[in-house]
């Protein structure tokens, strides 16, 4: 079997072969310049790693792995321009090299690319794997809808914030697990087990950004802390802490949450400071438990030799100690 490390490796070579040959190039030079960005590679490296569970090959499924990746990263692009993001993995985002213009229809060129790579997986998965491919897609934007919603309100519970990140992050990572995992002969039951095991590690890998937005360290982080504090986002942190607050402190946080004018630095402190009072960093480390408790559990429950299961439980164990 593969390590996680020598998939990444393998799979970011046939990434860099890949060519665009047609016209006209201003369409399809954003999508290589968005390919060429890099970034972990979570998504096809999780489908390979279930796939190899089974099988040893795993060239034989680069065709949906690559559409994994040209997907999430046709996500990205639409994201940052929703965003009006300048910046993604250290490079400027398609929309401030070319415009706004040009990053719409290369994402919706990349939508159908992915689509043409997913369907070249074997035909006697065609349908299972295209309706799951296609229902994850349709989730992801009903969670990016989700996203955009609770910055008008202020009411989000913290039910709500959990579904809406199990939307938008982890129904693409328990896809491609899931995917990987049928296409290598893994049983209907297995799969869906592998499945869940995706779903709670999405879940709490970006329960652990919105933590290292406010406890990481920035020079292991990458980026200044205190991002979403800044921009009011409705984090779990943020939701927990005016869930948890006495009278006190909760109008202490409204008064930061709607202050027109502020020093960043400040507000930053200010903020975390209420977060130490109120006991906000346990109750997220305990929800991250929970959730990297329920992905061991559902990896467990994969009847497969445990000994091949060691690349996925380091999945689980990267993720509770990662700084970045």
């Amino acid at each position: 079997m593969f390590t996680a490390s020598e998939l990444l490796e393998n799979f970011n070579s046939h990434i860099a072969g890949l060519q665009f040959t047609r016209t006209p190039k201003g369409l399809y030079a954003p999508v290589e310049y968005v390919l060429s960005m890099g970034g972990k590679r979570i998504r096809p490296v999780l489908m390979l790693m279930a796939y190899n569970l089974y099988q040893e090959d795993v060239t034989r499924i680069y065709a949906p792995a690559t559409g994994i990746e040209v997907y999430h990263n046709y996500t990205l692009l639409h994201d940052d321009l929703m965003d009006c993001a300048d910046r993604r993995r250290g490079k400027e985002t398609v929309h401030k090299v070319w415009n706004d213009n040009t990053a719409i229809l290369s994402g919706d060129a990349m939508l159908v690319l992915a689509y043409q790579f997913m369907a070249e997986c074997p035909s006697a998965f065609l349908k299972e794997v295209m309706d799951l491919f296609s229902l994850t897609a349709l989730e992801i934007c009903e969670g990016q809808q989700m996203d955009m919603e609770f910055e008008q309100r202020n009411d989000v519970a913290a039910e709500e914030y959990l579904e809406m990140i199990r939307l938008k992050t982890a129904v693409l990572l328990a896809a491609s697990l899931k995917i990987g995992a049928r296409l290598g002969g893994a049983s209907v039951e297995d799969a869906e087990r592998l499945y869940d095991f995706g779903m709670h590690v999405g879940v709490a890998f970006q329960l652990k950004d919105d933590f290292l937005d406010v406890y990481g360290n920035p020079k292991v982080f990458g980026k200044n802390i205190g991002g979403d504090i800044l921009c009011n986002k409705k984090t779990y942190m943020l939701i927990k802490a005016l869930e948890h607050a006495d009278v006190e402190q909760r109008s202490q946080l409204n008064r930061w949450i709607n202050a027109e004018t502020f020093q960043p630095a400040e507000k930053i402190a200010a903020v975390t400071e209420l977060y130490d009072r109120i006991g906000v960093k346990e109750i997220c480390e305990n929800k991250m438990s929970e959730y990297s408790n329920r992905a061991m559990e559902s990896l467990a429950a994969v009847g497969i030799a445990e000994e091949k299961k060691e690349e996925l439980r380091k999945i689980i164990e990267n993720l509770m100690h990662r700084e970045v």
